[in-house]
């Protein structure tokens, strides 16, 4: 089923739209995306939009370049992502695209080119891609979409045009699932995974809240010192390891905001790294570090690295801080 237009996007959509219509459409254009929110489907509507036989209705999703937009067939439309056998955009790559975008239009019009996750270029291919950037060929429409923009060089930034993709409003994502993927407890995924219905939509709501209630249970036992962290990030590490730390991440945010908005009593900001075991106040300094850290791994997920001892050793910081997360 195609998914169907995320009201959440309506200004991105039109600010586009603008821009085409003024003929002041951006050579490069950086996509800074919220996980899940959509930024991929923006950057694939944004090549239909120059890509469309009719201009007046762009994009109509009707004519032959939409219908080959939309199925990955478009011979003026270079997608580049990361190789299956890479986690990075290489600079072979971005020469290559580099190299089509410099050919004549099949069509007469627009060569569009999509990186996404533009942010996992290495600085080879980083460098490469800004010599297209500096001198764009004639109707070109270059597309980064990039959840961390602080990952690309400066010189990047400052030639691309910025649109801002927000999570949408609980709302805005129910209603979207249930129109794209039909009747689910939508709700109890988003609780899960956060407001991202782009993830949300590739997850199956029968079985995805009893892994999060589950793991929900899990951090309990280890904040009370009933459950081992080593055992607990060993079956964590081979089972959906992203899902488990979003929800670890989304749990530890919930306590935050517990506190921050006095949904505890007692709520004081210390400057040691742990609170003793006698008192029940929380540490929302530590709070906040641990929920760096879990961010922090969820994004390193796509290098080598020891996930199972990462995973332990955040879970050993929740340990230490049982007593004060009650």
């Amino acid at each position: 089923m195609t998914p169907a237009t995320p009201k959440w996007l309506a200004p991105q959509i039109a600010s586009l739209r603008a821009a085409l219509g003024a003929g002041r459409l951006p050579h490069g254009l950086l996509i800074h995306d919220s996980p899940g929110a959509g930024g991929d489907w923006l950057a694939t509507w944004a090549a239909a939009l120059a890509l469309c036989a009719k201009p007046a209705q762009a994009p109509c999703g009707h004519c032959e370049g939409c219908t080959r937009v939309a199925n990955d067939q478009h011979p003026d439309l270079v997608r580049v992502v990361p190789t299956e056998d890479s986690t990075q955009i290489r600079i072979e790559q971005v020469r290559g695209l580099s190299e089509e975008l410099s050919l004549t239009s099949h069509q007469g019009g627009y060569k569009v080119g999509i990186l996404s996750p533009a942010d996992t270029m290495n600085r080879f291919a980083a460098n490469a891609l800004l010599k297209t950037l500096e001198e764009p060929p004639p109707r070109t429409l270059l597309i980064l979409v990039a959840t961390q923009p602080s990952r690309l060089p400066a010189t990047i930034l400052s030639r691309c045009q910025r649109l801002r993709v927000r999570p949408p409003l609980r709302a805005e994502a129910l209603e979207w699932l249930e129109q794209t993927r039909g009747a689910g407890d939508w709700n109890a995924v988003l609780d899960l995974i956060g407001e991202a219905p782009f993830l949300a939509a590739q997850a199956d709501p029968k079985t995805l809240p009893a892994l999060g209630e589950e793991t929900r249970r899990t951090l309990e036992d280890i904040q009370r010192g009933t459950a081992d962290p080593v055992a607990t990030a060993e079956r964590w590490s081979r089972s959906d390891p992203a899902l488990r730390l979003r929800c670890f991440e989304n749990w530890l945010t919930d306590r935050i905001r517990r506190q921050l908005l006095g949904g505890e009593k007692s709520a004081e900001i210390r400057s040691t790294a742990h609170l003793s075991h006698n008192t029940p106040v929380l540490n929302i300094r530590s709070l906040f570090e641990l929920a760096d850290g879990v961010r922090d791994l969820r994004s390193s997920l796509d290098v080598p690295i020891n996930r199972s001892l990462a995973l332990e050793l955040l879970l050993r910081r929740l340990a230490s801080q049982r007593t004060s997360l009650a």
